[in-house]
């Protein structure tokens, strides 16, 4: 099972949480992450792009020229797709993106992101993360404390509006409640940054 030290606030070692190896200590299996996070990035195309066919198009209702006679290609109209102003041929119309994974699947996915940041260093657990006022400044002190890089994931135990709020405003950082996290915003961080409680509710929640 693996070890990692608990860190305060200030970045100070206050002790020692050992880590479920079905979670954090899973083996890494790249295939499903990439299945995972193709799947959330489709996920969130809303998929209402259109284009204008030639019978969508404004106007075009009369035969520019006569069929025969003017030396000219025949036509039956200026929404046709070659004239400048026309309709577009097999272009996009609204669809769903929608693309589904199985449990297995989403567990295996969770544990593999989960565990490579273990693996990596780029996880920091936090005995208790709290501010007792609305000051993006406390946040920023405990990030650079704790050696944060540019992005971070910061996973909370619970809903907390004080620290929810004073993260909003700095750029790259990213709040989350422990059953709210997904493989994407995992992998996308370069910090993980996990609340000593948030981590005892993963570990409940999904070993």
């Amino acid at each position: 099972m693996p070890n990692m030290k608990v860190v305060d606030m200030a970045g100070k070692a206050v002790g020692e949480i050992t880590l479920s190896d079905t979670v954090f200590g899973a083996e890494i299996n790249e295939a499903v992450l990439h299945t995972a996070v193709r799947a959330y990035l489709l996920n969130q195309r809303q998929g209402t792009q259109s284009t204008l066919t030639r019978t969508e198009v404004s106007g075009g209702g009369k035969k520019p020229w006569k069929q025969k006679g003017t030396g000219r290609a025949r036509q039956g109209s200026t929404r046709s797709p070659q004239w400048v102003h026309g309709g577009v041929a097999l272009g996009p119309k609204p669809r769903s993106y929608r693309v589904s994974l199985n449990k297995k699947v989403k567990r295996t996915a969770l544990f593999s992101a989960l565990s490579s940041k273990v693996a990596g260093g780029e996880m920091v657990v936090i005995d208790k993360i709290a501010t007792e006022e609305y000051k993006t400044k406390n946040m920023v002190a405990m990030l650079t404390a704790v050696g944060a890089a540019k992005k971070a994931l910061i996973v909370l135990p619970e809903v907390d509006a004080k620290v929810i709020k004073s993260c909003a405003n700095i750029a790259g950082v990213k709040t989350a409640l422990y059953n709210e996290i997904n493989v994407y915003d995992i992998l996308n961080c370069d910090t993980f940054i996990v609340a000593k409680a948030a981590i005892e509710k993963i570990e409940e929640v999904y070993a």
